[in-house]
Formats: structure tokens, C-alpha cells, sequence
């Protein structure tokens, strides 16, 4: 259920207020704070908040729901940033980029103004960010004298060097997010990736999971991984297991997004403090890390009423001066490059001063505009793929790449 937080006098017909769909931040009141603190910046203008279900795909739902039905309900909303295209290609967002001109755009991270652009208009603005990052006992990796696995070859390498010299029958070796979901599309995805391989050719030509770089990746997966320096268990993790086990010691090494640094280091919800590293993801030989881009963004929906008004918000909401409180506050990383030199920023975060060398390996999941249709289909086709040691890797890919083909037909037709 979304929860409903009317501004002072928010009805959808006022045409001062502004209303605003959001995803649910960690942090209690803290959309209301921001809506207030534009309300005082720009007065009469109001906001009247809905805060949507937390889970994302819960909140696609509802926000696709408004938009089809061409609702007042809603003049500015937050997107995942694998959502622009078929916002965009539905008619649902108004291009912004009047917003942020060429001199403007280059204050912001690379991979998130990509994100937000489809057919080379903006169609949202970034307000914070993420990305796939390696987790990694750091304490354990130094006794052995080892640095983090520049290949994901020398990653199984070093977790059958250290369990063998821990002799701890209870400590996985790695650990990520392999249930049947969109976390495991993000995880493969870094597989594929840094083998050089893609999920789709270029221009939407078609799908390309039977290539050799591709197959390669999702075999690496199956037969080095699970079961092997992965516990078979992580077919069923998502984000919360794989950090419950590593925060409770029982890991050498996880993939993870940014959130995870904060909780692994602080002594009251982690056996681990102090002793955790974070490096780029690793890459096949030949190839280069690769990691998956996470993060919201902000739109302004094509059936708003007040447009110039609804822009103010976004600008607002894309300012340098609430992405830092989206650091302070939520700990989220921000869209501008420059928040990840500021000092308020480090002072309360000093491990931001590693995060940009891991956003620039940051890429963007398949875009497309039935990106939820594919995404589903690369599901169930990883999950197959490497939760059975004796599946037919070449015939599973070429019935997921027709599939993708079908699809993709979809959009050439109309």
C-alpha cells in the first residue's frame, strides 16, 4: 500500500501544489523534510507526497497504473534507472533536457545521465546512485599476503588457498545474489560483461546469449561457483542473505551494492568491523570489470497539468545541495561528481573516496522498452542455466535469445 502525505493544502487540482509519487527512503520523514524545505524556497508552491511500497517492482506497478490511466495524481515521480526507455517510448515522461544543457549534464556521473537518456533525450534526472562493488574479509586476505583477485579465476583460486588454510568447514567462499529475480540479472550481467559479452546486439538487433563470451561467463558461473567456491545456497539469496552471512563472518568474499558498507562496519549490526575491504569486481582474462548501475531518478509525467512548476521540484530535487543530504542523511551516493570530493561528504563517509573508480565500471542493464518482459526472461534463463551442472548451456541460451527475439519483434512492429 502507498502511504499518502498531503502538503499544507495538496489537493490534485490546486494549481500550486505539485504531486509527488516517491520511493520509500530508509529514513523515516525524510521526503517530508525535502518537500518542506522547497516549499520555503519557493513559495506558494506545495507538495503533496505518496510514498510508494518499497519493493520495486511493487512500485512499477503503481506508478505504471497512474501514468496509463493518464492520472492527475501524479506530476513527478522517481525511476529505476532501467526504466527511462519504456517510460519514454510509452509517452509517459517529458524530455528534461532543458534541464541539464551539455555544460550541465558533465557535472553528473557518465553512466547516470546514460541511464537517464533514451534516443538521445533526457528523460530523467539522476539523483543518487549505485553499483555492484566485491566485499571482502581483508583481514584473512593479508595473513595469506593477498591482494583482491584482479580475475574471477584468481577469486576461486584464493577462496580454495584460504579455506584450506582456515580449516573452517563454516566460512563460504563468495557469495551474491542468484535467486530467480532482477538481482540475478544484475549479477550475471557483471559475468557477461567482464567476459565481454552483452544480452542483446547492438540497436536491438537481437539476443546474444549463445555467443561464446557470453556462454563462457554463465559456465564460469555453474561450474566454478555453485556448489564449488560459492555455497549451493546462494541460488535462493538475494541482497539481505548474502549480507547476513558475510556481516556474520561467514564469508571470504560478496558482491553487493554500496548500502552494504555502512552495516558490515558498524560493530552493532556486524561481526566484521573493520576488517572489510572493497575492490572492483573482477574480470575474465581478456576483459574488464564490470559492474551493474543501480539508483533512482527523477521524471516529470507527460499528463501533468503544471509542467513548469513540476520542473522546479526536479531541479530542486537534482541540486547539489540535496544530493548532499541524500549522503548525510541516507548515505546514498550521489549523481554529481563533485559531492564524492566534498568534504561534509567524506568527513561523514571517507569510504566514498573509493566509489568512483567503481562507478566508472558501472553499465547499464539491457535498455529497452519492454526492458521488464526481457528481464524476466534472463531470469529464468540464468536460473536454469546454473542451478543444474548437466544443463545444455547452447540449447537454454538459443530458446532465451528466440524469446528475446519475440519480443524485441514486438517493438519493430508497432
Amino acid at each position: 500500500m502507498a502511504l499518502v502525505l498531503p502538503g499544507c493544502g495538496g489537493e490534485a487540482q490546486d494549481p500550486n501544489t505539485i504531486r509527488l509519487v516517491a520511493w520509500k527512503f530508509n529514513n523515516p520523514g525524510l521526503w517530508r523534510r525535502l518537500a518542506d524545505q522547497f516549499e520555503q524556497l519557493h513559495p506558494p508552491l506545495k507538495v503533496a507526497l505518496e510514498i510508494a511500497p518499497h519493493s520495486s517492482t511493487a512500485y512499477h506497478d503503481l506508478l505504471t497504473q497512474k501514468l496509463k490511466n493518464r492520472s492527475s495524481e501524479v506530476d513527478v515521480f522517481l525511476m529505476d534507472v532501467v526504466w527511462p526507455p519504456e517510460f519514454a517510448s510509452a509517452g509517459w515522461a517529458l524530455p528534461l533536457d532543458q534541464m541539464l544543457p551539455p555544460g550541465e549534464k558533465e557535472r553528473f556521473l557518465p553512466a547516470a545521465v546514460e541511464a537517464s537518456s533514451w534516443h538521445g533525450r533526457l528523460y530523467g534526472a539522476p539523483l543518487y546512485v549505485s553499483a555492484g562493488a566485491l566485499y571482502y574479509r581483508q583481514d584473512l586476505l593479508e595473513h595469506l599476503r593477498l591482494k583482491p583477485p584482479k580475475t574471477w579465476p584468481q577469486l576461486v583460486s584464493q577462496v580454495k588457498m584460504t579455506l584450506a588454510h582456515q580449516g573452517n568447514q563454516d566460512l563460504a567462499g563468495y557469495v551474491g545474489q542468484f535467486k530467480q529475480y532482477e538481482g540475478l540479472v544484475c549479477n550475471m550481467m557483471e559475468f557477461v560483461w567482464s567476459a565481454g559479452g552483452r544480452a542483446l546486439l547492438p540497436g536491438d538487433a537481437g539476443g546474444a546469449l549463445s555467443k561464446p563470451r557470453d556462454l563462457k561467463a554463465v559456465r564460469f558461473v555453474r561450474d566454478s561457483l555453485i556448489d564449488n567456491a560459492a555455497p549451493r545456497g546462494v541460488l535462493s539469496y538475494q541482497e539481505p542473505e548474502s549480507l547476513e552471512v558475510f556481516a556474520q563472518g561467514g564469508a571470504l568474499f560478496m558482491r553487493n551494492w554500496f548500502y552494504a558498507w555502512p552495516i558490515l562496519n558498524d560493530p552493532a549490526r556486524s561481526k566484521v568491523a573493520g576488517k572489510v575491504g572493497l575492490a572492483p569486481l573482477p574480470r575474465f582474462s581478456g576483459g574488464e570489470s564490470a559492474s551493474c548501475l543501480g539508483g533512482w531518478l527523477v521524471g516529470l509525467s507527460a499528463f501533468s497539468t503544471k509542467p513548469e512548476k513540476a520542473f522546479k521540484l526536479i531541479k530542486f530535487l537534482a541540486s547539489e545541495q540535496v544530493q548532499r543530504r541524500l549522503v548525510l542523511e541516507e548515505g546514498l551516493a550521489p549523481a554529481r561528481r563533485a559531492l564524492y570530493d566534498d568534504p561534509w561528504v567524506l568527513k561523514a563517509h571517507p569510504h566514498f573516496k573509493k566509489l568512483p573508480p567503481l562507478l566508472a565500471t558501472a553499465r547499464s542493464r539491457p535498455r529497452t522498452p519492454l526492458y521488464p518482459a526481457v528481464s524476466q526472461g534472463l531470469q529464468v534463463y540464468f536460473h536454469r542455466a546454473i542451478s543444474d551442472e548437466d544443463s545444455d548451456l547452447p540449447i537454454l541460451a538459443d530458446t532465451a535469445d528466440i524469446e528475446i527475439n519475440r519480443l524485441l519483434g514486438l517493438i519493430k512492429e508497432e
